[in-house]
């Protein structure tokens, strides 16, 4: 979709693009900075649904008059562009000395092209494919059968059925790769190597660990760092979605604490202090995409709590309310919940429209939301 973009932008034709509604914010961002028009579809729906991604492209392009279906996954011409470019170019760089390549299949072209080359120049290399666990390709490429789909967060890889330009001829070893292992290993390689990788090149990354450790003679091996990060520090660099996402582990207490976004004891919440100004309080909500947070004194104890509501009431008579301080609109008659409390009881507690407030006599945990409560609910129902 980029490159389509980048194309369309510098001849002057209109790009209509289709995307999952899972993909990253900065990837939709950047295709519309570079002009694309950008549809965005559901990612829980299969092939043949009418708002299925592939089925909503065909129908705007039948709709939209003088428009082309790029169809990248039944155009020969993708499979086609990596076998006379990108495949040349890796036997060129490991100078005719290659073993085995990791890749992993969106529409099957780099796999198809990078196939159809080796075949001809190294009918023995073996390729290896790094599918995401819900995927069907690797299961389908291991014995034939076709899997019930299910759902993966990587986002560019996987597959909820085969391409029609899929060759998995040359397919010596296929791995089903866990969204946490994919994401903790793109993680990793920033950490290890400084590569600012894509969640996809954790997930290749993490196959071609596993092929190598496999083996009992040394190989070359190549895999593909197949996008920047940049396009994922909404996800894969950022601790509260990966936390939210039940992709990070914090400290298990098996209480209510485990439902807090950011608590306190992890040096996590984000607050502000009673002389903060109202202006400052809205800026750090809006900067954690917050509507609350807790008003602590000297990062401490905790003495309110303020809202959103709380800083519009009044806004709109007062042009200088953001001046005004903290305390003067911060709730300070607190009610809290014990950790120990069930879920029945806090369920209660955000059915009187309030946030819930962790605290015991060690003292203040955090707060728990309905989005919260909500991301708990669907990671032990996964």
């Amino acid at each position: 979709g980029l490159g389509l973009a980048l194309v369309g932008r510098a001849k002057g034709y209109r790009v209509v693009l289709v995307v999952p509604d899972k993909m990253s914010t900065e990837k939709v961002l950047h295709l519309k900075a570079m002009g694309a028009e950008v549809h965005i579809t559901r990612s829980d729906v299969g092939k043949g649904h009418p708002e299925y991604y592939q089925d909503v492209a065909a129908r705007l392009a039948k709709d939209i008059p003088g428009s082309f279906f790029a169809d990248q996954f039944n155009n020969p011409a993708n499979p086609l562009a990596h076998e006379t470019s990108t495949a040349p170019e890796i036997w060129a760089q490991t100078q005719h000395d290659l073993d085995a390549i990791v890749v992993g299949v969106g529409s099957a072209g780099t796999l198809t092209g990078l196939t159809r080359f080796f075949k001809r120049v190294q009918p023995e290399l073996a390729m290896v494919l790094a599918d995401p666990v819900g995927s069907v390709m690797a299961e389908y490429s291991r014995s034939g059968k076709m899997e019930t789909p299910g759902s993966w967060a990587v986002e560019g890889i996987g597959e909820d059925f085969i391409p029609s330009i899929a060759d998995l001829s040359s397919v010596r070893q296929a791995y089903s790769i866990s969204d946490e292992e994919s994401f903790d290993h793109a993680r990793q390689l920033l950490k290890a190597e400084g590569i600012l990788g894509g969640s996809s090149t954790g997930t290749l990354l993490a196959a071609a660990l596993r092929y190598c450790r496999e083996q009992t003679e040394p190989k070359r091996v190549v895999t593909f760092v197949c996008d920047t990060g940049t396009r994922y520090l909404s996800k894969v660099y950022n601790d509260q979605w990966m936390n939210d996402a039940g992709l990070l582990h914090y400290k298990h207490y098996g209480d209510l604490r485990d439902l807090i976004a950011r608590r306190f004891e992890d040096g996590r919440v984000i607050s502000v202090s009673p002389d903060d100004t109202l202006l400052t309080a809205f800026q750090r909500m809006r900067l954690a995409d917050v509507s609350q947070l807790p008003v602590l004194v000297d990062g401490q104890q905790l003495v309110g709590v303020i809202d959103e509501s709380d800083i519009l009431l009044g806004l709109h008579q007062d042009a200088t309310h953001f001046s005004m301080i903290v305390s003067s609109a911060m709730t300070d008659t607190l009610q809290t919940l014990d950790p120990s409390a069930s879920l029945a009881q806090l369920q209660a507690e955000l059915d009187r429209g309030l946030v819930a407030i962790i605290a015991d006599a060690t003292g203040f945990h955090g707060l728990i939301t309905r989005v919260d409560l909500l991301n708990h609910l669907r990671r032990s129902l996964a």
